[in-house]
């Protein structure tokens, strides 16, 4: 029987449970609310999300920073915020005494729901904060299926069914009639 030569850590075993428990909430919260994933840095931007029925609105406050700091795109229905927040030193000999406000690299992406259109999207940042509007789709057109019966069965008589629409059209001996729901 071989015996180990290297010393047993017995807290092994638990930080690899407390990394593995850490990774699953961070995952699993971040999907619950539609953010894929959020930089480490030191800053990120807030961000509130609302919808109305024509739009899904984001709005990021990005105080400080110019149009040119930071980027926005759409890919595989991914919406993605990047950019850098840096210090601005007003001259070389000036001499920082205190440093509140949080600066580097980050990165922010939403999954955006089947409803949203890529068409349409209108970004606007005005006063430090980006506004992004997302048109939703138009809603599916109801699909017209005309049954045709069999002339044994009825006397040329034949139904159109719309499963959305508000009215039924039936034709019977080549006239259209129209009964509502």
């Amino acid at each position: 029987m071989a015996m180990s030569t290297g010393r047993h850590d017995p807290f092994r075993d638990l930080r690899s449970l407390q990394e593995e428990v850490n990774r699953l909430f961070s995952t699993n919260l971040s999907r619950a609310f539609g953010d894929e994933g959020i930089a480490r840095g030191a800053w990120t931007p807030s961000v509130d999300i609302y919808e109305n029925k024509d739009h899904i609105v984001l709005e990021a406050e990005l105080p400080g920073m110019n149009r040119d700091d930071f980027d926005l795109a759409i890919e595989n229905n991914v919406l993605t915020l990047r950019g850098e927040r840096s210090l601005q030193k007003r001259s070389d000999s000036d001499t920082y005494h205190r440093v509140e406000r949080a600066y580097g690299s980050f990165s922010r992406s939403f999954t955006l729901p089947q409803t949203i259109s890529g068409e349409g999207v209108t970004a606007e940042y005005r006063n430090g904060v980006l506004r992004v509007t997302l048109p939703k789709r138009e809603e599916v057109k109801a699909r017209r299926i005309e049954i045709v019966a069999d002339s044994a069965e009825s006397s040329g008589s034949s139904h159109s069914i719309d499963a959305q629409a508000k009215e039924i059209n039936i034709i019977e001996g080549g006239q259209q009639k129209t009964a509502s729901r």
